[in-house]
């Protein structure tokens, strides 16, 4: 069978490419701008192009014809339109990568299943994702366009340390405040539940949805069944790094109020809720699926991997000093309402 991915060296999509080419049953074709093709099995295909120049585009997908196309890069609907126009008659399954961050916040219900409701009225990045599922599942209805909406949550790689709060550049400079003796930020009080999955799970779930009957016009989230709190995965780093763990709790609406970051979105939003995801749905599509990499397992392997390359390792000033600047400001209040 033939898959086309648009996209494909990301943190989601390269877990799946690398599985992919080791699949006989599959040959896999990216179309992207070259990023980490370096990186890339021999036997996968690349097109070089810019997706979005569609006349570009229809030149050089040609007469080429997929049994599964997948959009890892889709974030608003007039993105998802070329590609209706693109691969309406070119492949038998569309598959989009949404988001889990699209479902119903505040939660009426911390357990998730497909059947949430969608809605974040806290970050524009959700509720263009909720746009876009319309737009396909409308096209699914109206002209039987074969359609497969997935949706990942946290998951992360070899390449970046997951975390809860940090600034523009990653996480690095989080993991060195703790190599340093620092403390560090945790948003609320570091109890709420939250789910990790490592990108090679998440891998095993999506290649089980490709060229699957059962998977057309459905949604499905696909993330690993174990729930940690961020008190667990802050600890998980510090364990493997050999230090202590000096957490500093902040509420997640004072850390967005005081400005610079957006936290928003991705706390109010989304980390800062607790979620515990029922893959039933899964595994009755894919009844192998089993997310195997447990939390302070990736951790480990993640640190080491990020420790032994100097080029993960991007320092970021601006964030540590902004870290150090509301630590010591919530101090000063402590002290002044003490007296």
């Amino acid at each position: 069978m033939k898959a086309l991915f648009i996209g494909g060296t990301g943190t989601i999509s390269m877990g799946i490419t690398k599985q992919l080419a080791e699949n006989k049953d599959w040959e896999l074709y990216l179309f992207n701008r070259g990023s980490r093709t370096e990186e890339l099995p021999e036997n996968i295909k690349v097109i070089n192009g810019d997706i979005n120049n569609e006349a570009e585009a229809e030149k050089l997908l040609g007469d080429l014809r997929f049994d599964t196309v997948c959009d890892f890069i889709g974030f608003v609907p007039s993105q998802l339109e070329r590609d209706y126009r693109l691969l309406k008659d070119r492949t038998k399954q569309f598959m989009y990568i949404s988001s889990a961050s699209a479902y119903q916040k505040p939660l009426s219900d911390y357990r998730i299943t497909e059947g949430t409701p969608l809605a974040n009225p806290y970050w524009e990045y959700s509720r263009n994702k909720i746009a876009c599922e319309e737009y396909l599942m409308k096209m699914y209805r109206e002209n039987g366009f074969p359609v497969t909406i997935i949706r990942p949550s946290h998951t992360y790689d070899e390449r970046s340390v997951p975390l809860g709060v940090h600034g523009d550049k990653g996480s690095w400079q989080v993991v060195k405040r703790m190599m340093e003796g620092k403390p560090v930020i945790i948003h609320g009080d570091g109890t709420t539940l939250w789910t990790m999955t490592h990108n090679t799970d998440f891998a095993k779930g999506f290649i089980g949805l490709m060229g699957n009957i059962h998977a057309i016009g459905e949604s499905y989230h696909i993330t690993s069944d174990e729930s940690v709190t961020w008190n667990q995965i802050y600890k998980a780093i510090a364990d493997v790094l050999g230090v202590e763990l000096k957490p500093y709790y902040v509420p997640s609406d004072l850390l967005h109020a005081v400005g610079h970051y957006d936290f928003e979105g991705s706390l109010i939003g989304d980390k800062a809720n607790t979620v515990v995801f029922d893959n039933s749905k899964l595994k009755r599509a894919v009844p192998s699926f089993s997310a195997t990499v447990r939390l302070d397992q990736g951790i480990r392997s993640t640190l080491e991997h990020v420790l032994s390359h100097k080029e993960l390792q991007q320092d970021d000033p601006e964030f540590d000093e902004w870290c150090d600047k509301v630590i010591a400001a919530l101090e000063a209040a402590k002290k002044n309402i003490i007296g």
